[in-house]
């Protein structure tokens, strides 16, 4: 790995930081680059953040007095970067939305921890929800965007925010990608609305099941379904299209399935839409990889929960686009935090000063 290249990236980490946590150089006598090594620490010992060096307490109160909102849009100057550098505003984007979660030990109180079957000593989760590239011909399939996920939160506002954040950095949405648990009218409508094409797997409700069990093995077609939903007191028609597949053959599974989408694309073949659907995978092994990144800690505080998983983001994105090709994720750690200590040990050297201009 070229030491300048990993330079650069520690760089805009340290900015990510800066930026998500407000720090002035001239205000504060800790920088983004300073509280950079810490976390680099945490990730490569895959180990907790409190017992890495004396930097927790001063990243916890970093992370309080900020806005969460000051994460979120430094992570996505980093993505306008990206989008600038690699033309992203001629493309055509294939984008898929997923929940993650990370566990949360304690008493579970207020909104941002969601319930769970306590298995181990596991209580309950803090909720992301992730917008990610899973276009064929688009090599940077990286998440473009995550947004902390409360009890009670409106699925339809919340991919409807991320979509207008996302939309002056990329071309043309082509199709976004659901899996079951966005299944819901509200979302629907409002995707029709701002005219986004959407395909969302669909559960198999009791009606749903009616239409499918005198279906034929391999037999498949589509109608048009009739949405409602209730706004300001006003009720709202739409139409819809379900598609209905039984019994298709698996090879990855060696198996059949029923299928049910639900889509207001009419051009979208019948026989290529389980392969398109399938793209949504791409997005949950980015959350794979991403776990390698892993920050551990016992904060109770989204916030904090938060600007980590960005960070983790940020580590992700920068292998997936520059170094992917060139070494494993957890060689690309190694090295980003052999350089960090590097640099730390040798403040004097020309590289750090750069990195303080």
């Amino acid at each position: 790995m070229n030491r300048e290249r990993v330079v650069s990236a520690i760089n805009s980490l340290r900015y990510f930081i800066d930026d998500g946590f407000g720090l002035r150089r001239e205000d504060h006598t800790v920088s983004g680059f300073e509280l950079t090594e810490p976390l680099l620490d945490s990730v490569a010992y895959n180990t907790y953040i409190e017992t890495i060096g004396n930097k927790a307490d001063t990243l916890y109160l970093r992370a309080k007095e900020s806005l969460t909102e000051m994460a979120t849009y430094s992570y996505l100057d980093y993505i306008k970067c990206l989008s600038e550098k690699f033309g992203w505003k001629n493309k055509e984007f294939v984008l898929a939305f997923d929940y993650t979660d990370e566990d949360f030990y304690g008493e579970v109180q207020g909104l941002d921890i969601h319930g769970w079957k306590k298995e181990g000593a596991v209580t309950g989760k803090f909720k992301f929800l992730t917008c990610s590239i899973v276009s064929d011909d688009i090599p940077q399939k990286i998440p473009l965007l995550s947004l902390p996920i409360q009890l009670g939160h409106y699925k339809s506002y919340v991919i409807s925010h991320m979509l207008s954040l996302l939309k002056p950095l990329l071309g043309e949405v082509k199709l976004l990608l659901f899996d079951r648990g966005f299944y819901d009218k509200d979302l629907m409508y409002e995707l029709i609305q701002l005219k986004y094409p959407f395909l969302i797997f669909v559960p198999k409700y009791n009606n749903m099941k009616e239409i499918l069990y005198p279906m034929r093995k391999g037999e498949k077609f589509t109608v048009i379904w009739d949405g409602e939903v209730n706004k300001d007191k006003t009720k709202y028609e739409f139409e819809f299209y379900l598609t209905f597949m039984k019994q298709i053959y698996s090879k990855r599974a060696e198996t059949s399935f029923d299928w049910v989408f639900a889509t207001n694309v009419d051009t979208i073949a019948l026989d290529e839409m389980i392969r398109t659907y399938r793209k949504r995978w791409r997005i949950e092994t980015g959350f794979r990889v991403q776990d390698e990144a892993r920050i551990k800690c016992k904060s109770v505080e989204m916030k904090i929960r938060y600007f980590f998983f960005l960070f983790e983001q940020m580590l992700q994105t920068q292998w997936v686009c520059f170094y992917k090709e060139e070494v494993s994720f957890k060689e690309f750690l190694i090295e980003m935090h052999k350089t960090c200590k590097t640099l730390v040990k040798n403040p004097k050297r020309s590289y750090l000063k750069s990195l303080k201009a």
